[in-house]
């Protein structure tokens, strides 16, 4: 990284571009297209997952006939998820990011990549996609839909909120941490000679965590999906529970941030608060010091 002299105002260049202004963006079709495709890609993942998890309970489901080893049990759930997070991201990357998820932009805008109107927007579309998504399941399988649950999340029994809570969390920090861990360009520069296709290892993330915490809370790591299936629903068990599927990835995504820009800064801590120190007692700090010294350079 570039080493600027103490009088020439800065200790260090920036390795990142700034999102563009607000009003910039809002009158380029780039970003409306972007804001589609999260709306598109969050649909077609909780259309497919969803109808996926219902399948699965009603082909198991013995009372009704069915097998109790039947369906694609929980490994196919996790395959389902994992493997439309990998289709969709691979898809949507060079449109909007390909995020698909409330926590993801979350973490990106607590890391400068995208901006306040762009991160609130994708919000936006990702739950309104996802619950365009389960309303298409509901259509389809009105004699299962609410018999099975609708795919929505709910804190297992036998497992407290704060069980419930630190699965989400730490899901979405394997998640989290995968996805910016796989795009860095300072790990790409680095590592050139290990090929990655970013949406791979991102996939596996999410089926890996399924796996985990299924038997806990269903597995959230996304506020859109648990908002979607909670929305369309709408029982007072999915409510009750739906804060933890907001709270627990929103902190799972910022822990991972702050771990990842920790692991990838190209100065070590103890320079970095001797720098912040220097320039405090300079009385010459901005608002790209604070972020400096919390790693976002």
């Amino acid at each position: 990284m570039a080493k600027h002299d103490v009088e020439g105002g800065s200790f260090y260049a920036k390795d990142y571009h700034d999102p563009p202004p607000a009003g910039e963006e809002l009158t380029q079709w780039s970003f409306y297209r972007a804001v589609i495709a999260e709306f598109i890609a969050t649909l077609l993942f909780l259309y497919i997952t969803v109808l996926t998890v219902i399948g699965y309970k009603s082909q198991s489901d013995v009372n009704a006939g069915g097998d109790l080893c039947g369906g694609v049990g929980i490994l196919g759930i996790a395959w389902a998820f994992g493997g439309m997070t990998f289709i969709l991201v691979y898809c949507t990357a060079g449109i909007s990011g390909g995020h698909i998820n409330p926590a993801v932009t979350f973490g990106l805008f607590l890391a400068r990549k995208v901006s306040l109107i762009r991160a609130i927007m994708y919000m936006v579309a990702q739950c309104l996609g996802a619950i365009c998504g389960v309303g298409l399941v509901k259509a389809f399988q009105k004699a299962y839909y609410h018999r099975y649950g609708g795919g929505a999340n709910e804190l297992s029994e036998g497992y407290s909120t704060g069980v419930g809570l630190g699965a989400e969390i730490i899901g979405t920090f394997v998640l989290v941490y995968t996805v910016f861990s796989t795009t860095d360009p300072k790990r790409n520069a680095r590592d050139s000679y290990v090929p990655v296709l970013a949406p791979l290892p991102i996939g596996f993330a999410v089926f890996m965590v399924h796996l985990a915490t299924i038997p806990v809370t269903g597995t959230g790591i996304n506020p859109a999906r648990s908002f979607g299936a909670a929305v369309i629903y709408n029982k007072e068990k999915a409510w009750d529970d739906h804060w933890i599927f907001w709270v627990g990835p929103f902190i799972g995504a910022t822990i991972a941030v702050f771990y990842h820009q920790l692991q990838y800064s190209q100065v070590g801590f103890k320079e970095r608060v001797r720098r912040f120190q220097l320039k405090w007692r300079m009385r010459h700090l901005s608002k790209e010091d604070f972020h400096f010294f919390y790693g976002f350079y």
